[in-house]
């Protein structure tokens, strides 16, 4: 789950990371407002929305006085922000957030991921901030610092007084490098965080570190037992797709394709995406029902998958073990019978009481594509989907 900008600095800075003055405005009045109380000089005004690329994208505006920070926020409400990040849909803005302008000497990029490659926290940090880390990992790797933390002894403050020599910090920098950088692995591991990321760490004029923009990803797993980070959820920044099937408790991810998929298995789901691929189709989601699927449940995988007007055909590849092929058949029938479906349905059903289940399809009565191999299935559901698409 992600988080605004604002909200991450908040966050942060309950944990020690310094970051500027600055409040929330919803309207262009309130802007001007909040202007006038950080003492009425230059700020900054920034779009709040989940995307990185805002400022490229024309969501972030240095304002010299307070009519100027309305005039910017009239403008910006209320607007689609297409950033390289958020694709064709774009991000609406509805918030806005308002910061006293900083004196700017030196910029840095400070980020904390988990590396599933060794298990492990890692840190990567560079000279060169304001960039997106793809960006600075292609255009220039030997600026990249990267240092993983033992979770057996969490980070430790020699690391974190290496990382500040290693970005040529000197003096007192260093001190607040290694406040900066403990404050920033406390909220990671206290709050089950994904991704703590500061782009950029400014060095100020008079030699201060300050966090000037923060992102903060969390584990969703992990929300039943972080109340007060699941509440700064906001539904109107996610794939509308993704939250209403997280609303019914499905793992989908949206895509940009044309052939949904309902799938049992993570490793199945990916190995059905590159037959489509293969096939010369594109898939329009990751949709894994999971085990002990009842006939409901695969109802309900139906209704997610059709969510995207996109899906011009249905792929459904099943693999039973701890589910039941009959179950899944019912399931099918079912959905295709109450939704009343528009599209293709390509059905391959393998495992636990597959006769039954391929019977159950078979004597629907329903125009159902069956298949007895995952690649049949794909060539078939590509086939299926053309007519649909002219």
């Amino acid at each position: 789950m992600d988080i605004h900008e604002h909200q991450a600095k908040e966050i942060l800075a309950r944990f020690g990371v310094p970051v500027p003055p600055g409040a929330l405005a919803w309207s262009p009045e309130q802007a001007e407002y909040r202007a006038r109380e950080l003492g009425g000089g230059p700020c900054v005004v920034k779009a709040q929305i989940h995307s990185g690329g805002r400022g490229e994208a024309g969501g972030v505006r240095v304002c010299k006085s307070p009519d100027a920070a309305r005039e910017f926020a009239a403008a910006l409400l209320g607007r689609t922000l297409v950033t390289r990040q958020t694709g064709e849909r774009g991000r609406s803005v509805d918030r806005l957030w308002v910061e006293a302008a900083t004196d700017i000497a030196q910029e840095m990029y400070l980020g904390f991921v988990l590396d599933r490659k060794s298990e492990r926290i890692m840190i990567v940090a560079s000279r060169h901030g304001g960039m997106e880390i793809e960006d600075l990992a292609e255009t220039d790797p030997d600026s990249l610092v990267r240092m993983v933390i033992d979770p057996a002894t969490g980070l430790v403050e020699y690391q974190a007084r290496e990382l500040a020599f290693a970005l040529g910090l000197t003096g007192p920098q260093v001190a607040q490098m290694v406040q900066v950088v403990r404050a920033c692995y406390r909220a990671y591991r206290d709050l089950d965080a994904t991704m703590v990321e500061i782009n950029p760490l400014v060095v100020t004029g008079a030699g201060d570190l300050i966090a000037l923009d923060a992102k903060m990803s969390f584990d969703t797993n992990a929300l039943f037992r972080r109340r007060e980070v699941a509440a700064l959820r906001d539904r109107a920044q996610e794939d509308p797709r993704e939250s209403y099937a997280h609303d019914h408790g499905l793992a989908y991810v949206g895509l940009d394709g044309d052939i949904g998929c309902i799938i049992n298995g993570a490793g199945l789901a990916m190995a059905t995406m590159d037959m489509i691929k293969i096939a010369g189709g594109a898939p329009a989601n990751f949709l894994d029902i999971g085990g002990g699927a009842s006939p409901e449940r695969v109802c309900q995988a139906f209704r997610t998958v059709l969510t995207d007007p996109k899906v011009k055909v249905i792929l459904v590849n099943i693999f039973a073990g701890i589910n039941r092929c009959d179950w899944v058949a019912e399931g099918v029938v079912q959905a295709c019978r109450t939704l009343d479906l528009k599209v293709p349905v390509v059905v391959r059903l393998s495992g636990t009481n597959v006769e039954e289940g391929r019977r159950i399809v078979r004597e629907s009565g329903l125009p159902l594509v069956t298949a007895d191999t995952l690649a049949e299935a794909a060539d078939r559901a590509v086939a299926a989907r053309e007519p649909v698409a002219a």
